[in-house]
């Protein structure tokens, strides 16, 4: 009987169910979007933040010392082997390094003025312990820079870039040549970086490292990791990880947390302090705790419309039919029994559109992924559960007008009317 009333009510009022269908799914649709948004965004944003830098620096431990103290770059230190490089690709984060490079740099006097010189990796083929081979360098850790010319290759003997301002007090532009320690060198290109870069020279890590006699060496690295923003448990970590518990350390070591990857980096590299960039740290963290705040607002906000939304069409449903109510009431229906009916008619209409609105929501996601961050958002498998309960929720909260509505009517009086 209650399944045949069901059907009864679906064909007799089927206008208000599509309806009902139809507010559930725009309410899904936005929901299953922003929360497979919110929860795969993470490094979706890291690595669009990756293009303003690299947010963690390598140097040896002595060299530390000197530039916290006497913040001099210039100072007698140690040097990093070029061949420890390598070991950033062996800790538990390694997949989360996503550029880095060496650098090495000397003073040097062009046509009576001192310039610098930077030795790096420009787009360096490494083979890695584990039998990957990746490619790193600062054309992908500097992507931002804009070029006159075309970048140097790490095996391009007798070749330069120079910054812009070098460039402009050497009256020098690409295709020129310029004569470095006796020896002539062509450019090949002029940068621009908007910051103190566009003073220097930049040649491959192995000339600079002939150059200065410093073979095999190099002063610090720069690297780019994706994140997990920093927490009370990481600021704690940060400052000694031997005050965390066992458990507490096992978290923060398993967390793509910046103090944990530079925890991890230190026991890699001997005699090596890493740091992180504090401005860019910082900025990714609270950036993407924005967005994710955003996101949930967002997800909040539709779902409180589709609630009010299903409110109405419930509520108008309920006082149509206030006759037929009273009527079963007077044969003897119970008031829970009524309400669950209802509630049956409406979950069934929200389910349907729900089933469309999940799946049109990571259609969504997909776009506005490629959109906004050039990438795929992937599906998690924590949407959908979230989403079903928030629909269930949504559509008993929408449904707590009407219940009242029902509960309150009377047979005498609507029978009567």
């Amino acid at each position: 009987m209650f399944i045949q009333m069901i059907k009864g009510a679906f064909k007799r009022q089927t206008g208000k169910f599509v309806m009902i269908a139809v507010t559930a799914a725009l309410g899904v649709c936005a929901a299953a979007a922003m929360l497979n948004i919110m929860l795969d965004v993470g490094d979706k944003v890291n690595q669009e933040l990756k293009a303003y830098g690299a947010n963690i620096t390598v140097r040896p431990k002595f060299a530390s010392i000197l530039s916290d103290v006497y913040a001099e770059d210039d100072a007698e230190r140690d040097f990093i082997a070029e061949k420890d490089v390598l070991k950033l690709k062996t800790i538990f984060w390694a997949h989360n390094i996503v550029d880095f490079a060496p650098f090495l740099t000397m003073q040097t006097s062009i046509n009576g003025g001192d310039y610098r010189l930077v030795g790096t990796w420009f787009n360096k083929e490494l083979d890695l312990p584990t039998g990957e081979t990746v490619v790193t360098g600062i054309i992908g850790l500097k992507s931002w820079w804009q070029l006159e010319g075309e970048w140097l290759k790490d095996d391009a003997a007798g070749e330069v870039m120079l910054g812009s301002i070098a460039a402009e007090r050497l009256n020098l532009t690409a295709g020129s040549l310029v004569e470095i320690e006796g020896r002539d060198y062509l450019v090949r290109a002029v940068f621009s970086a908007g910051g103190e870069e566009d003073e220097d020279i930049y040649l491959p890590l192995a000339a600079v490292q002939e150059l200065s006699g410093n073979y095999g060496k190099a002063a610090y690295i720069d690297l780019s990791a994706l994140t997990t923003p920093e927490n009370e448990l990481a600021r704690k970590a940060a400052q000694d990880p031997s005050s965390l518990d066992r458990d507490d350390y096992e978290t923060w070591y398993c967390t793509a947390y910046i103090s944990s990857i530079t925890y991890q980096i230190e026991e890699a590299i001997p005699n090596a302090r890493a740091k992180a960039v504090l401005q860019i740290s910082q900025s990714e963290g609270a950036i993407l705790n924005k967005i994710q705040l955003l996101m949930l607002l967002l997800t909040a906000l539709t779902l409180i419309c589709t609630a009010l939304g299903i409110s109405n069409l419930v509520t108008a449903y309920v006082i149509e039919k206030s006759v037929e109510i009273g009527l079963i009431k007077a044969i003897g229906a119970l008031d829970m029994q009524i309400t669950l009916l209802v509630l049956a008619q409406v979950m069934i209409s929200a389910i349907v559109g729900g089933v469309v609105g999940y799946f049109s929501g990571l259609k969504v996601a997909s776009i506005l992924g490629r959109a906004v961050f050039n990438a795929v958002i992937e599906p998690s498998v924590l949407t959908l559960p979230i989403v079903s309960i928030l629909l269930i929720l949504t559509v008993l909260f929408g449904s707590i007008p009407a219940i009242k509505i029902l509960l309150l009517t009377r047979p005498a009086v609507v029978l009567h009317g």
